[in-house]
Formats: structure tokens, sequence, C-alpha cells
């Protein structure tokens, strides 16, 4: 289906649509304020009702090393008089992952449920895809609740935040491994000039630096280092980030899909016009921005929405922000173990992921079956993808696609 004509902007490119007109004003009862005083020093985003609402934690599972580290404490002072259960590993938890009770709860036990731990295995790995190489991540789990996730793949009924409190290790490891590279001297897909280290692979960093200070230490890390930067993917508009100063040391990498897909499987996550409109935020803050158009999922009317999508940027992302871009394209992947979760908590998210006339399973390393479109049907929607690009958004840099 060929997509939509492009429409006039509602408003011109850099500028926010206007809000609505405010009310009338009304004199205070008794001559009292209405309102509290706004306070001279602006709260952390993390102490806003927004935030509690993404995560209001009533339980924590926790390690007893990661309770008697520094960042455990730090962690368990910011909630106070919440339960907490002693557990011997972060991976076995029967009333947590061995609870398929859980799958009827899956979104609240992410709110409600933190788990802390201790990162055991500080690994980098090579990647070349993405980034150079894929750093020990300091989470792993999200509250935000992404049907096609595939982080649960391992933990069977629940997936909440497991956040790992040796960051101080982690951040060490990395600057070793940064340090042993030396100055990168072939450009490649991943960046021109530095080595580029995913420092949250298997969680989302935005989510995180509501809870603990990982995120800010890993960026503060790569502040440091020339010869590298750090990146990471995030459906969270966290403006915390932006009090962080990396100095052009990070890529945050806004993942972006039509309004409509991220509303039914983009679950708890920020909407798609507020992760683009807060671009040229970021920047200016010191970050570099890239986009990940991800997961392309195929239905019917995917065309016409990804061209909508597309024209969007277009219009909206200011040219300081088209100049430095670049984005990855990924097509959906998804599992048979995680199908059988979202039929029992969010079945109609399966009626787009789960398609198999147009997918082929895929055994992975660790043993999970997996699905993805067949070759033929990928390179066909890889090719007409590219196409609205060419059309819609010329200047978004395509870094791979996968």
């Amino acid at each position: 289906m060929e997509p939509t004509p492009r429409e006039p902007a509602p408003y011109e490119p850099g500028q926010r649509p206007p809000g609505p007109a405010a009310p009338p004003e009304q004199p205070a009862l008794f001559g009292w304020p209405d309102d509290d005083p706004v306070p001279s020093v602006p709260q952390p985003f993390r102490d806003s009702p927004r935030a509690r609402r993404m995560l209001d934690v009533q339980e924590v599972y926790a390690e007893r090393a990661a309770l008697d580290s520094p960042r455990g404490r730090q962690i368990m002072a910011r909630l106070p008089g919440v339960r907490v259960t002693e557990v011997e590993s972060h991976w076995r938890i029967p009333s947590l992952h061995g609870n398929d009770g859980n799958v009827s709860r899956w979104v609240r036990v992410k709110t409600e449920t933190l788990v802390l731990g201790v990162k055991h295995s500080l690994v980098t790995r090579p990647n070349g895809r993405s980034a150079d190489w894929i750093a020990p991540g300091p989470s792993n789990g999200c509250a935000m609740a992404c049907a096609y996730c595939y982080v649960p793949r391992r933990k069977g009924y629940a997936n909440p935040i497991t956040l790992f409190t040796n960051i101080e290790a982690i951040v060490s490891h990395v600057r070793r491994h940064v340090r042993a590279q030396g100055p990168k001297t072939t450009p490649n897909q991943c960046d021109a000039h530095s080595w580029v280290y995913d420092i949250g692979e298997n969680g989302d960093c935005s989510v995180d630096a509501l809870v603990c200070d990982n995120t800010a230490d890993l960026v503060a890390a790569f502040r440091a280092l020339p010869t590298a930067k750090a990146s990471f993917a995030t459906k969270f508009v966290n403006p915390d980030l932006l009090r962080l100063d990396p100095q052009g040391r990070t890529r945050v990498r806004f993942s972006l899909m039509p309004p409509d897909d991220a509303r039914l499987l983009d679950i708890r996550t920020s909407p798609v016009a507020e992760r683009i409109s807060a671009a040229a935020d970021f920047l200016d803050a010191g970050y570099e921005v890239h986009f990940n158009l991800s997961p392309v999922v195929l239905r019917p009317g995917w065309q016409r929405d990804w061209a909508e999508l597309l024209v969007h940027l277009d219009d909206v992302l200011p040219e300081r922000v088209k100049e430095q871009a670049a984005a990855e394209i990924i097509m959906l992947t998804h599992n048979e173990a995680l199908h059988e979760v979202n039929l029992g908590w969010h079945p109609r998210a399966e009626e787009v992921l789960w398609q198999p006339a147009a997918q082929e399973t895929k055994r992975s390393q660790n043993g999970a079956l997996n699905v993805r479109y067949t070759p033929q049907v990928k390179q066909q929607s890889l090719a007409r993808l590219r196409q609205l690009l060419t059309a819609h958004a010329p200047w978004l840099r395509i870094r791979y696609a996968f």
C-alpha cells in the first residue's frame, strides 16, 4: 500500500504544538494562594507523581551482599518501610520467576517489585551491530512492559527490574576494557571515531535512574574516556538525565514506532511523540541523539503508518538534531515462551506479534525457540522501509538494519 500524501505541518519545524488555552484566573479564597509556592530548586523527576506511577515499589527481593553495598543502602534509603525478602540469588526466586500465577499480575509486579543483586560475571562482549561492545549491564528487566521484549525469555513468569549494586566493579571493568583498546583507527557503522559500548542491553537506563545512580555513574565514567562513548536505547523520557553532563560521550537512542503500534505494544512507555520531542533537549544537554526504528511489526497498514511517523519526524525535529542523527532498523523477533505468557495478560498484542504464515522459527544460542520474519518477507519489508525513508526523511542515515 502506498503511503498517504504528505500533509502540511500543523506548526513550524522546531516548535511545539500550542497547548490548551489557560483558564481564566480566579481570586484566591480568603487571600490564601490556591497553589503551593514553586520551589526555588526544581525537584528531581524521580520524586514526581508520574515517576511514582511508573515505579511504586512495595516489595524488594535482595541478596545480602547487595543490601550491604553502598548502592544497595542508597536504594533502600529511598524506600523506607518497604518489605524486604532476602534471597540467595537474584536469578532464582521461586515465588517470583517460578510462579505462573504472576502472569495475570505481569504489569503490577513490574510496578511494585524490585530485585537487588550482585553481578558476578563481568564480561564485555563484541557486538559490531549497534555497538562495538556490549558492556556488563547495570540492570536486568524493566518496569515498562513492551509485549515483544526479549529480556523475560529467561525469567519465566515475572520480569521486574533487577538492579546490580556492585556498580563500582562494573565501571572499573569498563574503564579497563576501554583503555586496553587504545584509539579507534578504523571507522565502522557503530561510530567513525569512538569505540561504542552498549550499557543497557537488558534494561532501560532511563527507568533505572528513577531508583538509583547507576546510570549517572556510567555516564560520568564515559565523560572521562575520550576514545569511547556509552550508548543505550530507551522508550522512557526521564528529564533527570538532562543534568548528567555527558559532554558528547553518551549516545541516547530513542526507540520509535508508529503511535498505534506503541499504544498496543509499548505498554507503560512514554508516548512516541514525547520521545521525539525530547530529542532536542537531550542534544542540547550534551548527548548524541540517535533513533531506533524498532521493532518493525508487519500488519495491515504498516507502510502508511511508518510513512506518517517519518513525515512527523521531518516536520518537528530541528536541523541541529537532523544533522547528527542516525538510526537502526530492527525487524520484530518474537519468542514462543513469551507468546504463551502474553496470552495470559495481553492477548491482543499477539494478534500482530504472532504471525506464523510470515515467520520462521530459529533456535537461539540459549535453546529458546524464537520466531522471526522469513528472509523473503524481511528483505521486501526492509527495502520498502528504506524507500519511505528516502521519500520522507532523507536526512536520517541508517547505521544498520537487522
